[in-house]
């Protein structure tokens, strides 16, 4: 069964949602972070993907007590990203109660120190972000393409020992249009055992029935939860 995993965004403390990583796009969803991920856990989700988008701008992680306010109100298992960029930046979210961290633009722009993440702490706390524009790799909080392209990109970093990617088309993401199914499809005829997390664009259950059906092991979404287009209760089935 595909793993379901909502995904709270954080500028200034509060739940937002972008469209196409666009800034200016902002929509605040609730001035409380905790109370949604509260909500979250009484409807039996397990799992939350905590983005920091002030941190992705900024290139350092900035809503590091947000993160920890919502891991020690509940017993989410958080992956944590954005601005994730340094030794210290990754202590931080690992002692404010992330699970495990989402390295991204690091991955790309110093790939030693990304490594040498992944050889400290183990493919089960550290996740590969690949974040794509027609199949290049985006980096600074989607804000630049790299010259990184997505396959030779993570074939690297699964030669390296990355088990876990999430994977996001941002043309897709915050559209509610629809993922990027042959995309993913595409990412696991080539490698099947590959922990791929898709993320973005999903609009309605249809879509994570249609990433399920295509052999994809987890989901994140956000927009289409906090537009009423898919409900809590949607999700039970997807729940065990």
């Amino acid at each position: 069964m595909i793993e379901i995993i909502p995904a709270i965004d954080i500028i200034d403390g509060k739940c937002v949602r972008l469209s196409q990583g666009d800034y200016d796009s902002k929509k605040v969803y609730n001035e409380n972070p905790v109370e949604v991920a509260k909500e979250f856990e009484a409807n039996g989700i397990r799992r939350l993907h905590v983005v920091d988008l002030d941190g992705a701008a900024s290139n350092h992680v900035v809503n590091y007590r947000t993160l920890e306010q919502i891991a020690t109100r509940t017993s989410l298992v958080i992956d944590f990203g954005g601005g994730v960029k340094s030794d210290e930046d990754l202590i931080i979210a690992f002692e404010s109660g992330a699970q495990m961290v989402t390295g991204g633009s690091i991955a790309v722009k110093n790939p030693e120190l990304f490594s040498h993440w992944l050889d400290t702490y183990g493919c089960e706390k550290i996740i590969l972000g690949a974040d794509v524009k027609d199949h290049k790799i985006a980096v600074n909080g989607w804000k630049d393409e790299s010259a990184c392209e997505l396959f030779p990109f993570l074939k690297e970093y699964i030669h390296k020992g990355i088990e876990k990617v999430i994977c996001t088309d941002i043309s897709c993401d915050g559209m509610l249009a629809g993922p990027s199914i042959e995309l993913y499809k595409e990412i696991l005829a080539e490698y099947p055992a590959l922990y791929l997390i898709a993320s973005g664009g999903v609009s309605n259950i249809g879509d994570i029935e249609a990433l399920h059906e295509a052999g994809v092991p987890a989901v994140i979404f956000g927009k289409a939860l906090y537009e009423g287009h898919i409900t809590l209760k949607d999700l039970r089935r997807f729940i065990d």
